[in-house]
């Protein structure tokens, strides 16, 4: 007779575990919206007592600044064509930021502009590196040069201005991370509908 209470009790375990876990998972992602792309710039008026940008968490930016681009999925993206060379040094480039050796990563990626100076991405790459070097200046100096010659459009252009946002953020300007919000979101266009 005691079978069924304990089946039951089994069964209500196992919902109050996943109950739980769910909440744990969202916890975890309203943190890291916190933390990244999801928080909202300060308002003009916030103290200046605040960090200054040399006391912001580039990691942390730019692990917001690729979260903020989204998928892509639906949307114009232009992609162009890639000397085998450049995306060799964007590739080592990429595996010396994740070994955190930044000015090699740098380097690698300064090596990859000498052969195109214009390719919007590289740029973009470029600007991130300047960020992991505390160079917060660089950063939105190339990653609007790289919106200047880019499409415009589509996750890189994103990418950009969430760079513009994350350097304005952490130098308390509001309103500057306000309108970079604004243009990040302009960068989205709906892509051509395939029949």
């Amino acid at each position: 007779m005691n079978r069924p209470h304990i089946k039951v009790s089994s069964m209500m375990m196992r919902w109050q575990m996943w109950v739980h876990m769910v909440r744990f998972r969202v916890a975890l992602i309203s943190a890291a919206c916190l933390l990244g792309a999801c928080a909202s710039p300060p308002s003009p008026s916030a103290s200046t007592n605040a960090a200054s940008p040399a006391q912001a968490d580039p990691v942390l930016m730019v692990a917001a600044i690729r979260a903020a681009v989204g998928s892509g999925e639906g949307e114009l993206s232009v992609q162009p064509l890639r000397d085998p060379m450049v995306e060799d040094l964007r590739e080592q480039a990429s595996v010396l930021e994740q070994q955190r050796k930044y000015p090699e990563s740098a380097a690698a990626l300064d090596q990859a502009l000498g052969i195109v100076p214009d390719d919007p991405a590289v740029l973009q790459e470029r600007a991130e590196a300047a960020l992991l070097l505390n160079d917060f200046a660089g950063a939105e100096q190339r990653a609007q040069r790289a919106w200047e010659i880019g499409s415009q459009v589509g996750p890189l252009c994103r990418r950009h201005w969430a760079t513009v946002r994350a350097v304005r953020f952490a130098a308390r300007d509001g309103a500057g991370a306000a309108r970079a919000r604004q243009q990040m979101d302009a960068c989205k266009v709906a892509g051509p509908q395939r029949y």
